[in-house]
Formats: C-alpha cells, structure tokens, sequence
C-alpha cells in the first residue's frame, strides 16, 4: 500500500456529484478527510472505504 500524506492528490473511480474526481487529502488518521478541487465539498471516509474508491495520482 502507497503512504497517503496531508496535501496529496488523489483521484476517485467515479465522479462526484459536481463532476470532479480530483480531491486534496485533508486529514489522515484511522479516517481519511478529502477536499474535492472543484466544488470545495469535504469528505470524510474510513481507511477501508478510502482505499477502496480512491486511485492514487502520479
């Protein structure tokens, strides 16, 4: 598993309701906080379900 840190880029596999898949890693922790780079919504998902619907971006 790649480390995640505050301020890194990660995409979604499916597009939030605004249209966007990027998102700023906000909080990390046993629960992760994104910020989606288009719309400002926050985000918080447990490390189980973050992994499951986030790519990470190169």
């Amino acid at each position: 598993m790649t480390s995640i840190n505050v301020g890194d880029t990660v995409t979604t596999r499916k597009p939030h309701a605004c249209g966007g898949n990027k998102w700023v890693v906000v909080r990390v922790g046993a629960d992760y906080k994104i910020k989606c780079e288009r719309c400002g919504r926050i985000v918080m998902l447990d490390s189980d379900k973050f992994y499951k619907v986030v790519q990470i971006a190169k």
